[in-house]
């Protein structure tokens, strides 16, 4: 391996490192002027699992640890300005959210702001997307006039799907080093270093922020770690993925932010099919139906980190050729799909059993985070 790799890797790992360092050593000092400032989740509703006030916010420490972490090793390109300056915008939202508990579509509009800041300012916009039908001539889709657009729509829609799985101890700080460690191989393997180097900060501070987040949370991430994490992985998605005008291009993205993908659409579907406002919050996300099942909240989050780790391999898989990983490719998708019916259409009987721990709990929405738009 040249030299230049070796450094690159070293850079690489050392983003990785320091972010998480950052991280761990500044949630216990989140955690504490969380408290101070109000920003506490009590459980005054039968919608949370927790039965005392925990402090949340702490998506705080993983932002200082991601953003000193790249204004450190990283290029600060045009690209990289512009999703810095809208990832502060959503951070700043988040902490008043977390302390106030502010309007949805208050929030909504904030997010388009920031968007428009990483699209507009930064130029991370989709401007070519593959076509997804290998039958067809033209290779690719030129957006043109839609490209604005379309890229304010992936990143609103990323940076909500992430913050509505936020719903058990660990889960979407979990998912989320899963997809950031997922892209951050792609980028290795097509030596793409730039997204390399963000996605080894971003995986480094999700890393360091877990042991307080794991069941039983010390402290929660909140909308401020949620929603910051939606937007950086959908504006590094468009930096490394969308820009190959490749099938890849296509799929990569879905398969990689997969979970909170699927989750949130067939949260959308549910609420229309029933008549309901689809941003009003339910008891049917995937994380709830495991609850229901009989599994506890540390078991519900491993089983999707499973699903989150097939659907990575797939993407990852989907990036080479050759028919024996196209196979590899056919069998992961195939199983995360087999587990994804069995959690939202099976074992409808196994729902409620007084006796049997785990069984007739409240909604498992212990961070305050999820079913937020």
């Amino acid at each position: 391996m040249p030299l230049t790799e070796l450094s690159f890797l070293g850079l690489v790992a050392t983003a990785l490192i320091t972010a998480l360092l950052i991280s761990f050593v500044a949630t216990p000092v989140v955690k504490s002027l969380a408290q101070k400032v109000g920003a506490v989740d009590v459980p005054k509703d039968g919608r949370r699992m927790h039965d005392h006030p925990i402090p949340r916010m702490g998506g705080l420490a993983i932002f200082l640890g991601f953003t000193l972490a790249v204004l450190v090793f990283a290029d600060l390109t045009r690209q990289l300005q512009g999703m810095l300056l809208g990832a502060v915008i959503i951070v700043v939202l988040g902490i008043f959210d977390d302390i106030y508990a502010l309007r949805a579509s208050f929030k909504f509009v904030v997010q388009i702001i920031a968007a428009l800041v990483a699209v507009l300012y930064g130029g991370n916009v989709i401007s070519v997307l593959s076509n997804p039908n290998i039958f067809s001539s033209n290779p690719w889709w030129v957006l043109g006039p839609l490209s604005i657009p379309v890229t304010v729509l992936w990143i609103v829609a990323i940076t909500n799907a992430v913050n509505l799985i936020d719903g058990l101890d660990g889960l979407a700080v979990g998912v989320s080093t899963i997809s950031s460690m997922t892209l951050l191989v792609i980028a290795l393997m097509v030596a793409d270093w730039e997204v390399a180097v963000l996605m080894g900060a971003l995986a480094g501070a999700c890393i360091g922020f877990m042991p307080y987040n794991l069941n039983p949370a010390k402290i929660f991430m909140g909308d401020t770690g949620s929603t910051f994490l939606g937007f950086v992985l959908a504006v590094v998605s468009i930096q490394g993925l969308f820009k190959f005008y490749t099938i890849i291009s296509f799929a990569v993205p879905f398969l990689m932010l997969g979970l909170p993908i699927f989750d949130t659409a067939f949260a959308f579907i549910r609420r229309i099919a029933h008549g309901q406002n689809p941003m009003s919050p339910d008891r049917s996300h995937v994380h709830h139906r495991l609850i229901d099942m009989g599994f506890n909240q540390k078991q519900a989050v491993a089983v999707l980190y499973v699903i989150s780790a097939i659907l990575g391999l797939s993407a990852v898989v989907l990036t080479t050729s050759g028919a024996l990983k196209a196979m590899m490719l056919l069998l992961a998708l195939c199983a995360a799909g087999a587990v994804s019916a069995r959690l939202f259409w099976g074992n409808n009987n196994g729902k409620n059993h007084p006796d049997e721990p785990g069984r007739n709990k409240p909604e498992a929405k212990p961070d305050g985070g999820g079913d937020k738009p």
